[in-house]
């Protein structure tokens, strides 16, 4: 058997009636006459098939089947009242889902300044903040598993992405802390001709992996890679152990070890971008709020980091 539907306005109407106990002071306070309102609770009375209020002259009560209809009916109003006020966030781009995709090594940099201030100016927003290097985050933005990417040095070719850079930062060398280069405050790259290297897979970060091995060449020798780390504390990890050196990210000095020497390499002119990636023809209404909050991130070719990330820029 068919469950009856009860249309909102009838639910409304026994609500206020069923609150006042008085036809004229519920039409009053749904801003209608009295007889529309009559007709709207006996529509709803024969939908339900029993009387939901007695009526006697100057009185009004509710029957039993109105008494057991009363918290549902006020539920189901909640409920709506909730639905819409949920909408409404939801659409105006306060409330609702956003997952973000972020490489480690910007845990050191731009995503704690990132997060806190987009929660300080959304706080009803839910991240769902998920750590992949470049490559699976290109993947999953393509495949829509994650709304945001914050990724290092942005592919050329992904016409279905929007790219807006983030920050730009130097390059270092990595080094264990007893390597006779370490003694130095700058590397010219070429020293580092003979060293064998500590790198992350290409697979995971084709474009910074590229940008690396790019600078050796120019330096005039091809790394010589003895050992492959997905995370940047790894890589850093195992230069302390003495297995190679590398050539990474400056914000990468962040990672505090004691047997592992960070120095400036010359020539220092080559930069590394952060940015931040998002498909065009998303409709999730966070996306513009969150670039919205890194807005006054620097164009490409330009080093400095304004507000609101400009201190966790280095």
């Amino acid at each position: 058997m068919d469950r009856p539907e009860l249309p909102l306005p009838q639910l409304h109407a026994f609500v206020v009636l069923a609150e006042e106990l008085h036809f004229g002071r519920a039409a009053a306070r749904l801003g209608i006459a009295q007889p529309p309102l009559s007709q709207q609770i006996r529509r709803l009375e024969e939908r339900v098939g029993y009387a939901l209020f007695d009526r006697e002259p100057g009185r009004v009560r509710l029957t039993p089947a109105g008494g057991a209809l009363l918290p549902a009916a006020r539920q189901a109003l909640a409920g709506l009242a909730d639905g819409l006020a949920a909408a409404r966030a939801v659409g105006s781009g306060r409330s609702g889902r956003l997952r973000i995709g972020f490489a480690a090594s910007l845990a050191l940099t731009v995503l704690p300044g990132l997060l806190r201030d987009f929660r300080r100016r959304y706080p009803d927003a839910h991240l769902d903040i998920r750590e992949m290097t470049t490559a699976p985050q290109l993947d999953a933005l393509c495949d829509r598993t994650i709304d945001i990417g914050l990724l290092r040095e942005r592919p050329a070719d992904v016409s279905e992405l929007g790219f807006r850079t983030v920050l730009s930062e130097p390059f270092v060398a990595v080094l264990p802390a007893a390597h006779p280069l370490a003694a130095q405050r700058t590397v010219p790259l070429a020293q580092l001709a003979d060293e064998p290297f500590v790198l992350l897979p290409r697979d995971v970060g084709p474009q910074l992996y590229d940008r690396i091995t790019g600078l050796c060449e120019a330096a005039g020798f091809t790394p010589r890679i003895s050992q492959h780390a997905v995370e940047w504390q790894t890589v850093c990890a195992l230069v302390e152990t003495g297995l190679g050196v590398s050539v990474a990210p400056g914000s990468i000095r962040r990672i505090r070890l004691k047997g592992v020497a960070f120095r400036r390499i010359v020539p220092g002119a080559a930069r590394t971008r952060v940015a931040v990636a998002w498909r065009v023809d998303d409709r999730n209404p966070l996306i513009a709020p969150l670039l919205e909050t890194i807005d006054g991130n620097p164009r490409p070719g330009h080093g400095r980091v304004p507000s609101p990330l400009r201190r966790h820029g280095r």
